[in-house]
């Protein structure tokens, strides 16, 4: 990486950047009968709704205080209570995140003191769980509030054991906002396949992982439960996937004094050798015979693909960690990074190999990716790559005009061999024959300078 330009335009067009609100909402989503809860007005609230309901085309439990102007100017105590009220009547959620909005964070509506006057006056709330987290929106983006409501509820919900009695099967899995609902459930079935009793926080792979449920419900249907939260203070170990989990995982070491392990990607050959071995180091068991097979999968889909990969251009934008793990792999298949763009600082950009790394929008990189062979980012960068008559692979989120983007997976070997077909089979089918006009030899100057040399 040499340097990481900041867009200094007056306005951003086409934007990249989600709020840090949503990115919380989604994060308390991973949680079994919960309810988000932002605060602020009706329009913060539906813009999330709507978002989330064209990527995982699933019925989405949001809620808003609808913030008016004179609660704006006055406070929002009053719509908060109504709001917690009329939740916990008629939903009857096991959990409620608060996320503050931008309007609420100006006004400087202090909702920890909110929440502690309400539970005061409403013993109803006794068996609610009720978490706040600050998530302006004009500023961070959508990774950052993420991790923020993860940590939140690491510091509202964990208990702390009285005595050393960590479950030695049990580990705890802290996913960043890019791992998948689809992600989840191949890191699931890798560290089951080892003894392990994973839980993961947040847990998107049971709500909203696109089944039938029995019945209609309110809540979220599926995640991990408040019990499986409280316990993970007696967990051996934590793994944190991405840096965004960094603070989380601190924040629970701290708090319990479980170790964490951060893997920083889990796409690509080594990443998952490592993951591998560290799994077998904590659970004492061989790399069952099944990831030994995949692991010879992936080597040779590398193999078979390298051909395509190499030399290739690609311009990439996403958030900080999904734009790293792309670019990493990317670079290792013999790919050059001609632009990066994404939406917030974050050690993670250290890794990238590319000239220039924008914090900017996604005309940014259509200003940048001309002559690219491929641009890789979420469903809003489809026109710029029409424009630029360069094939598009959607990657993060939204991805509304493709259907499963909640059961891709780009994780482990499996997941690291099925990107490379997809991506590679994007190569081949943009791939243009050699003919006579574009033939190296066609040139009358080439062709004399050969016949001089062999003279």
């Amino acid at each position: 990486m040499e340097k990481i330009t900041v867009s200094q335009k007056c306005c951003t067009v086409n934007p990249l950047k989600m709020s840090q609100s949503i990115g919380a909402a989604l994060a308390f989503m991973g949680v079994h009968n919960a309810m988000p809860l932002l605060h602020g007005a009706q329009g913060c609230t539906s813009f999330g709704l709507v978002l989330f309901v064209r990527h995982f085309r699933e019925a989405i439990p949001m809620q808003t205080t609808a913030m008016s102007e004179v609660a704006t100017v006055l406070g929002g105590f009053e719509n908060v209570e109504q709001a917690l009220v009329n939740i916990v009547g008629r939903a009857k959620p096991a959990f409620i995140g608060i996320c503050t909005t931008g309007i609420s964070e100006i006004k400087g509506d202090d909702v920890s003191g909110f929440l502690k006057v309400i539970r005061a006056t409403h013993p109803e709330f006794d068996s609610t769980a009720l978490v706040d987290v600050s998530t302006p929106d004009f500023e961070g983006a959508f990774q950052d509030g993420w991790a923020a409501a993860v940590t939140r509820m690491i510091e509202e919900l964990v208990e702390v054991p009285l005595l050393a009695t960590q479950a030695s099967k049990q580990i705890n899995v802290l996913p960043g906002c890019h791992i998948t609902p689809g992600d989840i459930d191949e890191l699931r079935d890798i560290i089951e396949s080892f003894g392990l009793d994973p839980i993961f926080l947040p847990d998107l792979s049971g709500s909203l992982d696109g089944h039938i449920p029995e019945e209609f419900s309110s809540t979220t249907m599926g995640g991990v439960t408040l019990d499986q939260i409280r316990s993970m203070g007696s967990s051996a170990c934590t793994i944190a996937i991405g840096e965004q989990m960094r603070g989380a995982a601190i924040t629970l070491e701290h708090r319990t004094g479980v170790p964490y392990r951060l893997f920083e990607r889990l796409t690509g050959l080594a990443v998952n050798d490592a993951l591998m071995s560290y799994l077998s180091s904590i659970s004492g068991a061989a790399v069952p015979r099944k990831y030994r097979r995949q692991r010879g999968q992936l080597v040779d889909a590398m193999l078979d693909g390298h051909f395509y990969f190499g030399g290739k251009r690609v311009a990439i934008a996403a958030e900080p960690d999904l734009l790293s793990a792309m670019a990493q792999w990317l670079c290792e298949m013999g790919c050059v990074i001609q632009t990066a763009v994404t939406t917030t600082q974050s050690p993670a950009l250290e890794r990238i190999t590319a000239k220039e790394i924008v914090l900017g929008d996604l005309e940014d990189l259509e200003m940048r990716s001309a002559g690219a062979d491929l641009i890789v980012t979420h469903s809003h960068g489809r026109q710029a790559a029409e424009r630029l008559n360069i094939p598009l692979f959607r990657i993060g989120m939204p991805i509304f005009d493709r259907l499963g983007a909640n059961h891709q997976v780009s994780v482990g070997y499996r997941g690291t061999r099925e990107l490379i077909f997809e991506v590679g089979n994007i190569f081949l089918a943009n791939a243009h024959e050699p003919t006579p006009a574009s033939w190296m030899w066609a040139s009358s100057d080439v062709q004399h300078g050969a016949f001089t040399a062999m003279q």
